[in-house]
């Protein structure tokens, strides 16, 4: 009797959404999920892609801005498309869907894309080295040339699986292979890496008539994903086992001849070493323990600085003699002071961050369950202090996972600053940022899942929010720039996790930061010196220079950060950010105490927390005088039948299947204008419009359920008659 008693007790230790969630959680009617050419969610026509030729090729700019070659004054912003298929999501799409797919990016604002993993695609099920799935390479190619043909550019990584294109290999998705790591010791694994580059990259494409590598679309390669030598050994490492492998040994003997010439000299830099540990023997031990500060650890990040910077530089060559033009970039995560130093060389900072991180997919898999908001976009502040002045910026991977229920906010969060700070490339990562349809019969597409934000209303509205305040400018770029200023290898400590310090990040909710050499640092107002200065120090500082406007609302102390524009204004303490301009305004907010004034939007009350945003969609996007506006209204959303093994849903047991459900709420909203006629229409998820359910004359005053008759929504279309 006792299993039979166990399984009775884990089942009433589970929870289902709610109770009631019949009467909290209404099921998402749509199932075709193509955007309509022309509606309210067709932004094609003011974000059109152009023309990918010679002349627009992407190049480093004036200021290190991302441009077009033909005028590199001229910055741009790129909101990217993540393209991770694999066999569990459905794979690369066949010709007709290609099209159907890159028509639909182009209609959603993307103007980029980025393949990852396309070596494990390429490698499943294949036993022989190279021997890629010619229908596989067929699509891959087929997709390359749809992207290009609406004006989608492309960042592709030059490796994603650790068992690159090795045969007989059934695991090329997961991270137990060790090519990351032989790269930097092992000339075969280089080799092998290069002749991917070759067999691939170098491969003439049948339907662009030329190899990727030298295509005009190709914008960027990241020479391997998540790289770092001392990030890799951590997602290796094991129970019971050694913190670094056993093959770093030799290499970090040699390193440290060179750098000390005698066992003598090691001692006296260390301290102390074992008696059997002689330099000279090449007998000195790796760290034991990583997470334990010692001058042995010093040394070893001395060393991995050293080694990475000298791979990055090889493989580089590499493509620069395969005819590769575009920028190239690697190490792109693991925000450490060591890591940026490996970074300071490269021509293109890239750097993958997530809130509320979830390790996997099985039962048992959890995560925090808390705001981004309330610990001050801290997942956004660790990747901006890794970012090098002078250089472009990619975030090529970045999410606010789900089942997170605050996950609405990073529609505004990620947008909204990337546009502050002045980054180039925005990348929110998933399977796909879109699908087609609901249904579709493969594993990872018959629910909601991590990584996985095509399915999820909520992430989709965050998406479509990007493309305006992000890639169509609404949220404008600081008018300053914070160096924190980087010695170099003496800047390294005892720390292996050391990053700059939280009170200096905490300056990236105001303005510009990022990396500067010290001695390109002159005596510019605010400059941040490694761990020495505070926040409010600098900021009186911009304050007293006149940089910074003497009525900015940033108090460190309550938590209160306002941007330079005044654009946008975070309050850590209230869960809340508003963005406030000219052409969109929204707020994410965990509470609502009282009403929330962002100018022409006024949020008056609501039953829960969300998102609530409105943009011009007008050729000229004004709020103040728009006649046409879109209505972003985002809460939460779950698959039907979710089980948790906890109350506050941290810890999940099981994910439910298809059909999405979406919590149900009601917001309180007025506008600072008037009309003859307005009315409040539903959009649907592929952008249809519904008949209204709000309508009225003169001032501008409603509430707006998100569960409509027509199913429920995150969007709705406001329109305006003036007399």
């Amino acid at each position: 009797m006792r299993p039979l008693l166990a399984a009775a007790a884990f089942v009433l230790g589970c929870f289902t959404p709610s109770a009631n969630a019949s009467d909290q959680w209404v099921p998402v009617r749509d199932v075709a999920l193509e955007v309509q050419s022309g509606s309210p969610l067709d932004f094609s026509s003011f974000l059109p892609n152009g023309t990918i030729d010679a002349d627009h090729r992407l190049v480093a700019g004036e200021g290190g801005r991302l441009a077009y070659v033909k005028s590199p004054e001229k910055p741009l912003r790129m909101l990217c498309a993540s393209l991770a298929w694999s066999p569990a999501s459905g794979g690369f799409p066949d010709h007709a869907g290609a099209d159907r797919y890159a028509r639909q990016l182009a209609l959603h604002g993307y103007n980029i894309a980025r393949l990852h993993f396309a070596d494990a695609s390429l490698m499943f099920g294949r036993q022989k080295d190279f021997d890629f799935n010619p229908e596989t390479l067929d699509r891959i190619h087929y997709l390359l040339a749809a992207l290009k043909r609406n004006g989608i550019y492309w960042i592709i990584d030059g490796l994603s699986s650790p068992r690159g294109a090795y045969g007989g290999f059934d695991d090329r998705w997961d991270a137990n292979g060790d090519l990351k790591l032989r790269l930097h010791l092992d000339e075969e694994a280089f080799a092998h890496w290069r002749t991917l580059q070759e067999k691939f990259l170098g491969r003439v494409n049948p339907y662009t008539g030329v190899a990727p590598i030298r295509d005009d679309a190709l914008a960027l390669v990241i020479l391997a994903n998540e790289n770092g030598i001392e990030f890799d050994s951590v997602v290796h490492e094991r129970p019971g086992e050694p913190a670094y492998d056993k093959v770093l040994a030799a290499p970090f003997n040699e390193g440290l001849a060179k750098r000390y010439g005698s066992t003598d000299a090691l001692v006296q830099a260390w301290g102390e070493l074992e008696d059997d540990e002689r330099l000279e023997a090449g007998t000195v031990r790796l760290p034991p323990d990583r997470y334990a500060d010692s001058p042995r650890m010093r040394d070893l990040q001395a060393f991995f600085t050293d080694l990475e910077r000298t791979s990055a530089t090889r493989m580089s060559k590499v493509l620069r003699d395969l005819g590769y033009r575009g920028l190239i970039s690697t190490y792109n995560n693991w925000p450490t002071v060591q890591t940026a130093l490996s970074r300071r060389d490269l021509e293109a900072v890239t750097m993958n961050t997530y809130h509320d991180w979830v390790g996997g997919y099985a039962p048992g898999s959890a995560l925090l369950q808390v705001s981004s908001i309330a610990d001050g976009a801290n997942y956004l502040r660790m990747i901006a202090a890794a970012r090098w002045l002078g250089k472009p910026f990619v975030v090529s991977e970045y999410d606010h996972l789900f089942w997170n229920r605050y996950r609405y906010e990073a529609g505004v969060v990620m947008p909204a600053y990337a546009s502050l700070q002045g980054w180039e490339v925005l990348c929110r990562h998933g399977h796909g940022p879109i699908v087609l349809a609901y249904g579709e019969p493969y594993p990872h597409k018959r629910a909601m899942l991590p990584y996985a934000i095509a399915l999820d209303p909520v992430a989709r509205a965050g998406e479509t929010l990007a493309a305006l305040l992000y890639r169509r400018g609404d949220a404008a770029t600081s008018g300053i720039n914070i160096p924190f200023a980087v010695r170099g290898e003496e800047d390294l400590g005892e720390d292996m996790q050391a990053r700059e310090p939280e009170r200096l990040t905490e300056l990236a909710l105001i303005g510009g930061i990022g990396l500067v050499p010290a001695d390109r640092v002159d005596d510019a107002v605010g400059v941040a010196q490694p761990r020495t200065h505070g926040a409010e120090e600098i900021l009186a500082a911009l304050r007293d220079s006149g940089s910074l406007p003497q009525d900015n609302q940033t108090d460190t102390g309550r938590g209160i950060y306002e941007s330079d524009t005044g654009q946008i204004l975070l309050d850590r303490r209230a869960g809340q950010l508003r963005v406030s301009t000219l052409a969109t305004e929204a707020a994410a907010f965990s509470s609502l105490r009282e009403p929330i004034d962002l100018g022409v939007l006024r949020i008056e009350q609501a039953d829960g927390n969300g998102l609530v945003a409105l943009s011009a969609l007008d050729r000229r996007p004004l709020l103040a005088h728009s006649r046409r506006m879109l209505l972003i209204f985002a809460t939460d959303a779950q698959n039907s039948g979710m089980i948790f093994r906890d109350s506050e849903e941290k810890v999940i047991e099981d994910f439910g299947s298809l059909p999405v459900l979406v919590r149900k709420s009601y917001v309180d909203l007025a506008l600072s204008r008037t009309a003859a006629k307005w009315k409040v229409s539903p959009v649907g998820l592929d952008g249809r419009v519904y008949p209204p359910v709000r309508t009225g004359a003169g001032p501008i005053a409603f509430r707006l359920s998100n569960d409509t008759p027509y199913g429920p929504t995150t969007y709705f279309l406001l329109e305006l008659e003036e007399s």
